[in-house]
């Protein structure tokens, strides 16, 4: 292998066109090498827009893994395609980088770590966060006890969604749980350093009339039981004004962090302990860049990446627990899960940001805000 990873970016989404795609602009161990859209003309487009000459069809793909300088895929298709695409790739001997969340049931998440292990190559699940300097401070933060033991962890996502969106199609993983709530969830257990033991939650209608919310969820609420009488609990939600924050309450103070989950915008941190309150800014970076070049540096050193198969199916089995919780109106137990490693900040990645934004090509942004 070159002393660059060649990636093909599968699926030319909104994420893909405004984050990943200029996002390897800033990898030096990473390049673009090809493109796979069900759409020719985006694919042309953007391929002529970052020099990128090998151009497939999702009937093409096998052709693509075929590439002797493909040597791993950035899977970031809709949910419901992740466990194909990554087993396919998988099978020709390609890493596989993919989005979450990793797919729509545990056991398509154990095909595809089985599919990976067979064939000895690396799964990746896209944590971008575990990577960005924000969230790994606060990890830092309660490790060090600034807050006394943690007790309780409380959250709230969401945004108003464009009409017509994918993330209103039940059929392919919609809904704010499965786009927003994985992010909550994991933001917990990688607060709490734990998993939990059990969940209850419940559903929230949309507003009548509403062709939005037909097939999804338009938003829910969710409490997730730890043990040692530790909690969490978000709400997040597909018709409301925009919203990323979470807030964990200690024994001897507490940490909030504002626009937590997202990126393209500043965070700001505000820590509390014993009413000392300090407040820090952190600006905009890169949050798709380090991923790129974590997974790049995982492949060329032969290292097992930090957030795994095992990390995209922990968050995935409490998620189907929250909808069915949903459904039978009472509280599901988990099964133990023993999850070893965790994100710290030894993978802090600080790469630039730019607040522009390259143009879209026949793509919108899911929310309206």
């Amino acid at each position: 292998m070159a002393e660059k990873v060649g990636y093909a970016v599968v699926g030319l989404g909104h994420i893909a066109q405004e984050q990943v795609l200029p996002a390897f602009a800033n990898t030096p161990n990473a390049r673009l090498v090809a493109l796979v859209s069900g759409e020719r003309e985006k694919r042309e487009t953007l391929g002529a827009r970052y020099g990128v000459r090998h151009l497939y069809g999702y009937d093409e793909y096998d052709a693509c893994l075929a590439n002797e300088e493909v040597d791993a895929v950035y899977v970031a298709l809709p949910n419901d395609m992740h466990c194909d695409y990554t087993v396919r790739a998988a099978r020709a001997g390609v890493h596989v980088l993919c989005e979450k969340p990793m797919a729509l049931d545990e056991t398509s998440c154990r095909t595809m770590i089985r599919a990976c292990d067979d064939a000895g190559v690396k799964l990746m699940i896209a944590y971008r966060l575990h990577f960005e300097e924000a969230n790994l401070e606060a990890i830092e933060l309660l490790r060090r006890g600034a807050i006394g033991a943690p007790r309780f962890f409380t959250s709230a996502f969401g945004y108003q969604l464009q009409g017509g969106n994918i993330r209103s199609s039940g059929a392919r993983g919609g809904g704010p749980v499965w786009d927003l709530g994985v992010y909550c969830v994991n933001a917990a257990r990688y607060l709490f350093r734990a998993e939990p033991e059990e969940v209850f939650a419940w559903t929230l209608p949309g507003r009548p009339g509403d062709e939005r919310f037909a097939e999804v969820e338009a938003g829910a609420t969710a409490v997730l039981r730890f043990s040692g009488g530790r909690t969490a609990t978000f709400t997040v939600d597909f018709d409301c004004g925009a919203v990323a924050t979470y807030r964990i309450v200690g024994t001897e103070g507490d940490l909030r962090l504002d626009n937590a989950y997202e990126y393209g915008m500043p965070r700001v941190r505000q820590l509390d302990h014993g009413g000392e309150v300090e407040e820090r800014r952190f600006e905009i970076v890169d949050q798709f860049g380090p991923e790129l070049q974590y997974f790049a540096g995982c492949i060329l050193e032969d290292r097992q990446p930090e957030p795994d198969g095992e990390e995209g199916l922990a968050d995935v089995r409490i998620v189907e627990a929250i909808f069915r919780s949903a459904a039978e109106g009472r509280p599901v137990r988990l099964e133990a899960f023993e999850r070893r490693r965790r994100p710290g900040e030894a993978q802090a990645h600080h790469l630039a940001g730019k607040e522009e934004r390259p143009p879209l090509v026949d793509v919108e942004a899911p929310s309206a805000d």
